[in-house]
């Protein structure tokens, strides 16, 4: 879409989930919005990420749930994977065949102006858009994400591979599958595709998997992906990549070769301030992510800029975004409310069993804090866990700042791991005090009991 008049209140640059959010907020409080996007309204999230990716698990783990029935409850014969069912739910109902009409028309319907191109910042108060010259009196929210991060390794340029893009939009999967990367978007894809057949070979430089997190996490994800079939090699980077007949072999750092059919690329992602034009308006050119303060004004040069999103490093994750959107919006229009804290950042890898995190790791909080305490309850010591039997892997780890006699972070594995860490997030917000949450009353059987005994274990 096209407009006559070329300056508005705000420009936002990028229209993910947080840049989608701002837009609407701002042009329903009456200011003028051009909303600027070069791929597809909502961004990564609805389209190759978050809710497409949920769809394949939900599917891989009704798999695993059907497999358990034997030790469990009786007989369902042979479990027979299908992959066309779920590219067909992923295209119907989570993408509308990638086609963002519905968005766009959302978007507009709000009172925002919507224009299809690439947007840079050519100074302050100044858009190019493919070309053409916009202006913005109020503000520029820039929120253009992230794209894969490719490693530099031999020879991955001349071969074909995948990154999530291409394995989300799938209609059939290979036979086999080598995987680099075992953080949380190549560990959900990995287990998905094990479990619907696929020899998956899980590729991972770092010492575990999942690394950013607790080391328990990622120390029963590679037992349980093992049970699942997947061979996982951390602690080895790929060091050369080399077409093998119709498909791919891998050379890790020890030597050991690793062939499939397909490579997928799940190496993490990566920002680019300068290509969005932050350099023009005070953003060092070789920066890795925009600088922002505690209403996500962009720092270090221009007044007039904001950021939210990917690109401002404070967690690669729609619900950051989101969060972000809300502050950037009141910030434009003069509204009082809460600065924005990251201390009680909640984060989920949705394997089975789910990995939930909120705050710190124990790692993290020994180098902020001198007395630090830890309490760990594996969860098959908990009753519902003891019950669960087949699936119960995982834990519930708090961490606390004695000091204070509050939790400054946790993690919690296992079938619902996610679910489980809402109520320590909102611990760890609020500097819930130690003593109220051990003197409060867990319900029995759950699986968030076990927290009151992971609290009881503090040392």
């Amino acid at each position: 879409m096209s407009t006559d008049n070329q300056t508005f209140d705000v420009i936002v640059i990028g229209l993910g989930p947080g840049g989608e959010d701002v837009a609407a907020r701002l042009a329903q409080a009456g200011l003028s919005v051009l909303g600027v996007e070069s791929r597809l309204v909502g961004g990564e999230c609805p389209y190759w990420g978050c809710v497409p990716s949920k769809m394949m698990i939900r599917a891989a783990d009704s798999l695993a749930e059907a497999r358990r029935v034997p030790s469990l409850s009786g007989s369902v014969g042979d479990v027979v994977p299908d992959w066309s069912i779920v590219a067909r739910r992923v295209r119907d109902e989570a993408t509308d065949d990638w086609n963002d009409q519905v968005a766009v028309d959302r978007l507009v319907a709000a009172g925002a102006t919507f224009v299809r191109g690439t947007g840079k910042i050519a100074g302050p108060g100044r858009v190019d858009i493919d070309g053409t010259a916009y202006g913005a009196q109020r503000a520029i929210v820039v929120n253009t994400g992230t794209t894969p991060a490719i490693p530099p390794i031999d020879g991955l340029s001349s071969v074909p591979y995948w990154t999530n893009h291409e394995l989300i939009e799938a209609t059939a999967l290979p036979g086999s599958v080598v995987l680099l990367g075992g953080g949380a978007i190549g560990s959900e894809l990995s287990q998905v595709m094990a479990r619907f057949g696929v020899d998956v070979t899980v590729v991972e430089a770092a010492p575990r998997l999942v690394a950013a997190e607790e080391p328990e996490a990622g120390d029963i994800l590679k037992g349980v992906f093992e049970a699942d079939g997947i061979t996982v090699h951390v602690g080895l980077g790929a060091e050369h990549v080399e077409a093998d007949g119709d498909g791919v072999a891998v050379t890790l750092a020890d030597g050991t070769v690793v062939r499939a059919e397909r490579l997928v690329v799940a190496t993490g992602r990566r920002a680019d301030p300068a290509a969005v034009g932050l350099d023009t308006v005070g953003v060092a050119k070789d920066a890795r992510l925009a600088p922002v303060d505690d209403r996500c004004r962009v720092t270090g040069g221009t007044d007039g800029i904001w950021a939210i999103g990917d690109i401002t490093g404070k967690g690669a994750f729609t619900h950051i975004s989101m969060y972000q959107a809300a502050i950037v919006a009141r910030d434009i229009l003069g509204q009082q409310g809460p600065a924005a804290d990251y201390d009680a950042l909640p984060r989920v890898t949705f394997t089975d069993p789910e990995v939930g995190a909120v705050g710190l790791t124990e790692k993290q909080a020994r180098e902020r804090y001198d007395n630090v305490q830890v309490g760990l309850t594996p969860l098959a010591e908990t009753t519902r866990g003891w019950i669960h039997a087949q699936g119960n892997e995982g834990f519930i780890k708090v961490v606390a700042d004695a000091d204070r006699g509050v939790l400054v972070g946790a993690t919690t594995t296992g079938p619902s791991g996610g679910e489980m860490m809402g109520a320590l997030a909102v611990a760890i917000h609020a500097k819930v005090p130690i003593s109220t949450l051990t003197s409060m009353i867990y319900a029995y059987p759950t699986f968030h009991r076990g927290i009151e005994d992971a609290l009881h274990r503090l040392a």
